[in-house]
């Protein structure tokens, strides 16, 4: 199977090998156009693929925002154009082939229930894609509930991936210390609301995972690293592409 990740700043995609839930060949990456129009993005995507010989095989893709039936509804981190685009179906067009279409971190959350640091959890889980913004995946009894998007929750006055998120620290050039500080009285809100038994942290910052992870106190849930990093995307699509070509068969 082959999933494609669609991020703020990068289109990353790769053939997945599903029993070992890893990348199967070196991942492909473009950078994601600004501004980031449907079209934009997907002649990125189509180039990901492409360089890849994938065709006529079902194609995983996620998306920063929420998407039901391959429809993308929300737009917060690229063009305002995406809302209301059926990206399945412009990219089935474009493809020929099988396409699915859904929020990235939830690709993420499923590949690391699946493969990763989430395996054999049964209580509540919510994984955080720690990023351009602040994509999130909550699990309970192992089901997901798909587009929670709680990086949009607000904290303080404000919007939560606007402090909190990879972006904020890198904008603002905040200290691990300082940024670690903000992360937690994140954490501290979503465990009010949810008190979930473990987050996992995902993104492209859970490769850092030690400069902040050790700085965050006062949290009873147990906090790790997203197990497959910034690949967990890319897996999770394959698997909602695997998924989908189950059911049609």
């Amino acid at each position: 199977m082959f999933g494609v990740d669609i991020g703020g700043s990068g289109i990353k995609g790769a053939p997945v090998d599903l029993d070992r839930g890893d990348l199967a060949e070196e991942r492909h990456k473009v950078l994601t156009p600004h501004p980031a129009t449907p079209e934009a993005v997907v002649e990125g995507l189509v180039e990901v693929v492409q360089h890849f010989d994938w065709s006529g095989r079902p194609v995983g893709v996620t998306f920063p925002g929420v998407v039901t039936d391959g429809t993308t509804r929300t737009a917060a981190n690229v063009d305002k154009s995406w809302i209301g685009t059926d990206l399945a179906a412009v990219l089935r067009g474009r493809l020929g082939c099988p396409v699915t279409v859904l929020n990235d971190a939830d690709a993420a959350g499923v590949a690391e229930m699946t493969f990763g640091a989430g395996q054999g959890r049964q209580g509540t889980v919510v994984l955080l894609t720690l990023g351009t913004g602040i994509g999130s995946a909550v699990f309970t009894g192992g089901t997901l509930v798909p587009n929670t998007e709680l990086g949009h929750l607000e904290l303080h006055g404000h919007e939560a991936e606007k402090r909190a998120s990879t972006k904020a620290k890198e904008d603002q050039d905040l200290s691990w210390e300082h940024w670690a500080g903000r992360v937690q009285k994140y954490l501290a809100h979503l465990e009010m609301l949810f008190s979930p038994e473990l987050f996992v942290i995902g993104g492209g910052v859970s490769r850092k995972a030690h400069k902040f992870l050790p700085l965050i106190e006062d949290i009873r849930a147990e906090i790790v690293p997203a197990r497959l990093q910034n690949n967990a995307g890319i897996v999770g699509a394959a698997m909602a592409a695997s998924s989908a070509a189950g059911d049609a068969g």
